[in-house]
């Protein structure tokens, strides 16, 4: 559907989605005569290459706006990624961490990667999206007011992430620890398609933790925020959600959500 496609298009807006997808798709299909590729042959490769639905739709949107372009541009003909199904995605699978989960995965990435704890740590305690936390620059940490300013984020609109007190020992730590000027990366990588997984991935497999990604370091923020109460309008102002209803996925956690809710039928 028209918008399934403009969701999926919605994760191709920062300059490092576009230069990490194009270099990824290169060596299957940058020797290639454009015309050339067929339909099945981008829906095989996206089903080889992508671990989950939502990866094959931003990788199917990628092709799709390249030869939009293209034709745009009288270079090519016809669209064959449009031609590709969309994958359907479950956007209601939210695993999170339970707090024995986390204290566990946390002394292992102490034990073994402790410079990693701080970001580790700042993901749990903000949720901030990959993309936001991973290009963040000390200019926007404000330690005086204890907010990061979120400039660029994914539903367009800047926000405000506030500092509690797990999230500011973590920066200051992390402050204190890694060289840098004001302008600088708070979290630096080694290279532009740099990840966690090689840190974070073993940690996940010795503490026993299946069906966990960095991302649902999020879902773990929204859902701690549901469980201690807080209300829907307000996970969604912390988390940065475009509507409610994505913050509402979390309202069953509330301790107010089942008994209480019900005790509200009975008369006195």
């Amino acid at each position: 559907s028209a918008m399934a496609v403009e969701h999926a298009k919605t994760h191709l807006r920062s300059i490092e989605h576009y230069v990490t997808k194009d270099s990824i798709l290169r060596e299957p299909f940058g020797g290639r005569p454009a015309a050339a590729i067929t339909p099945q042959e981008i829906n095989d490769w996206l089903t080889e290459h992508c671990k989950t639905p939502a990866t094959a739709n931003r990788y199917r949107a990628f092709m799709s706006l390249a030869y939009r372009l293209g034709m745009e541009n009288g270079k090519v003909g016809n669209n064959p990624a449009r031609l590709v199904r969309l994958r359907t995605e479950n956007n209601a699978r939210m695993r999170f961490l339970s707090r024995d989960e986390y204290a566990r995965l946390l002394c292992i990435i102490q034990r073994d990667n402790p410079g990693q704890v701080p970001a580790f740590m700042v993901s749990v305690y903000t949720g901030m999206r990959w993309g936001e936390q991973f290009s963040l620059t000390w200019e926007q940490v404000d330690f005086k007011r204890k907010v990061i300013r979120l400039t660029t984020t994914k539903n367009g609109s800047a926000r405000n992430v506030p500092l509690n007190s797990v999230t500011l020992t973590a920066l200051k730590e992390q402050h204190a620890g890694v060289l840098h000027q004001p302008g600088d990366s708070v979290f630096p990588r080694p290279g532009p398609r740099s990840d966690c997984r090689w840190w974070f991935a073993p940690a996940l497999t010795e503490a026993k933790i299946t069906d966990y990604t960095w991302h649902n370091n999020r879902h773990t923020f929204c859902s701690w925020l549901a469980m201690a109460g807080v209300s829907t309008k307000e996970i969604q102002v912390l988390a940065g959600h475009k509507t409610i209803t994505m913050a509402a996925r979390y309202a069953h956690l509330s301790p107010e959500a089942t008994a209480s809710a019900s005790e509200r039928l009975v008369i006195e």
